[in-house]
């Protein structure tokens, strides 16, 4: 039989570490992934893959498997050395392994070299009689699958959710200026850099846990509203296979000027007793510039002035109104002669 040598198909060096093996395995496990690549050679690769990770990513059988020399060389013609016969597919445990299945395709199993190796390993134990799960590939047994069994596999091993909510919070100036938004958040999610066999990890500290800082450009809709959710696709987690989920924002206004209603806006403008009771004009502040407004006399606190078009731009062009909310305030630094002829005032 043909040897496999392991190392060459995961392009890392004989001594190479848990974690350089692990990181190989990952880079090309993504490369080749059958829902990725479509190539014809992708599947053939995705399968020497997982092989040799099965092989390299386990101590136990890296030590098996180092114990044949490093001299071999791939493609020879291979057979088993003396004490490895007892390794063989044989008796009950036969035909163990024998098929790959991805999404319900037989993609063939794993090589006569592996079983000779391996077998005694694989075959007795509760796992390959369930089969062998790599993110969602499934090295089932040799008898194969029927859609029902694949259905229940499935139902009992949900998918990782690899889609993120956030809240966003949105400024009047935000929804005007309708330039690109920079939306900065922490993705926190398993580590996938952690060394199989166990031990100290440097990615995420020995936690388990791995915090990743994003920050991405937003182009909001121009209808959008309180409340409503935003789609940014491909934004969200990321697992081993390079699978994507979708990032998610919530809109939330927040702005300590203005309120936001639809494409309204209401603005407080504050006032003194006397310029509520003999009108003013005041020079405010808005959106599209400074402006002066004439604010009538016997005006109340709590009175809507509507200023038309001074609001937020429409799908039509046109702009919605800005509301300037009257509030009448007591100056803190009156004098005492202010205050006597407010006395005067309240006597009259």
């Amino acid at each position: 039989m043909e040897y496999k040598d392991y190392y060459d198909i995961l392009g890392v060096k004989r001594d190479a570490s848990e974690a350089e093996i692990k990181s190989a395995y990952r880079k090309l496990a993504r490369k080749y992934h059958p829902d990725v690549n479509k190539t014809k050679e992708a599947e053939s690769k995705f399968k020497d893959i997982n092989e040799a990770y099965e092989v390299l990513g386990d101590k136990d059988k890296r030590q098996r498997y180092d114990s044949l020399g490093a001299n071999w060389q791939g493609g020879q013609s291979w057979t088993p050395p003396p004490g490895f016969e007892q390794y063989g597919f044989g008796g009950g445990q036969g035909g163990a392994y024998q098929s790959f299945n991805f999404n319900g395709q037989d993609l063939g199993g794993f090589s006569d070299f592996f079983s000779s190796l391996f077998g005694d390993m694989m075959g007795g134990s509760a796992r390959g009689a369930q089969g062998m799960n790599f993110g969602g590939f499934d090295f089932s047994s040799g008898t194969q699958q029927t859609r029902s069994t694949r259905q229940r596999r499935q139902s009992n091993q949900p998918q990782e959710d690899l889609d993120v909510t956030k809240t966003l919070n949105i400024t009047a100036k935000d929804l005007f200026e309708k330039k690109p938004i920079t939306v900065k958040f922490n993705n926190v999610e398993k580590c996938t850099q952690c060394p199989p066999g166990g031990g100290f990890c440097s990615a995420c500290g020995g936690t388990g846990i791995k915090t990743e800082q994003k920050s991405i450009k937003v182009k909001l809709p121009p209808d959008v509203t309180e409340g409503k959710k935003v789609r940014i696709k491909g934004e969200g987690k990321v697992d081993s296979y390079g699978r994507k989920g979708d990032l998610f924002l919530i809109i939330h206004f927040k702005d300590s000027e203005y309120e936001i209603d639809g494409f309204d806006l209401t603005k407080e403008i504050e006032i003194t007793p006397p310029e509520a009771v003999l009108g003013t004009k005041k020079d405010i502040s808005t959106l599209h510039g400074n402006i002066g407004i004439k604010i009538p006399p016997k005006t109340s606190s709590g009175q809507m002035l509507r200023l038309k078009g001074l609001g937020l731009p429409k799908k039509d062009g046109t702009y919605g109104n800005l509301n300037a909310k009257i509030k009448i305030v007591i100056p803190k630094n009156l004098t005492e002669r202010q205050i006597e002829l407010y006395k005067k005032i309240n006597e009259s």
